[in-house]
């Protein structure tokens, strides 16, 4: 059975005689920006370091919802080599954001960014260029789930926030209905589940969960 990169880190710690886990450090940014960006929520979570495991990540909120969550799934990509023909990575397949509130932040744009550990943005998209990954939030709440990445406006933006344009890989659902991917608690507009899809085809988006030590989730109050 192939083990995640965050268990390997774990296993590694253990090994050392180590039977302590590291705490979760929750950053909370509040940012303002004249004249469209009225709040963001921002915060940071340790994921590729080990000391979590994959998929899980507390965080404080202080703009529309007081607390989200985020869940980062994966997946093996085989990448085989003429030295090793198992050679391959676990990919980050989706970034889920749980437990957000459609009432008090329908309208707004949500984005997502993934940070390395030299606190650089990661290319998330099919360009280079593609380091943040937007969705507009429905202005009234959903009774069932939304599954068209076009009606959520989803797009790529540079780490500047300007758009960009073109063919997306990503896909993405707003998700009010079943059950949460973060915690298994039941979804409603009010703990929905926000699921970014870096790359459904795994041809053209393959971001090795390893490099990836904290996620950053914004909300733009200038929805159009």
């Amino acid at each position: 059975m192939l083990d995640s990169p965050l268990s390997g880190s774990v296993t590694q710690r253990r090994r050392a005689g180590s039977n302590t886990r590291k705490k979760v450090i929750l950053g909370v940014a509040a940012v303002s920006v004249v004249p469209f960006l009225l709040s963001t929520f921002a915060a940071s979570v340790t994921i590729g370091s080990g000391a979590l495991e994959f998929g899980q990540g507390s965080q404080q909120a202080v703009a529309c919802d007081q607390n989200v969550f985020i869940a980062l799934g994966q997946e093996w990509h085989a990448n085989p080599s003429s030295d090793d023909s198992s050679n391959g990575f676990f990919r980050v397949r989706t970034a889920t954001i749980s437990n957000l509130n459609l009432d008090t932040c329908g309208g707004r744009k949500l984005r997502l960014r993934m940070i390395d550990g030299t606190s650089a943005e990661l290319v998330i998209g099919n360009t280079p260029d593609a380091k943040v990954l937007q969705v507009v939030l429905p202005a009234t709440s959903p009774t069932s789930n939304i599954t068209d990445s076009a009606s959520l406006a989803l797009t790529y933006l540079t780490g500047e926030g300007q758009p960009i344009t073109g063919t997306l890989a990503a896909s993405a659902n707003v998700n009010v209905s079943g059950v949460s991917v973060y915690d298994g608690s039941p979804l409603s507009p009010t703990n929905a589940d926000v699921m970014f899809y870096l790359d459904p085809s795994a041809t053209q988006v393959n971001v090795n969960g390893e490099s990836v030590r904290r996620a950053t989730v914004e909300t733009v109050n200038n929805p159009r």
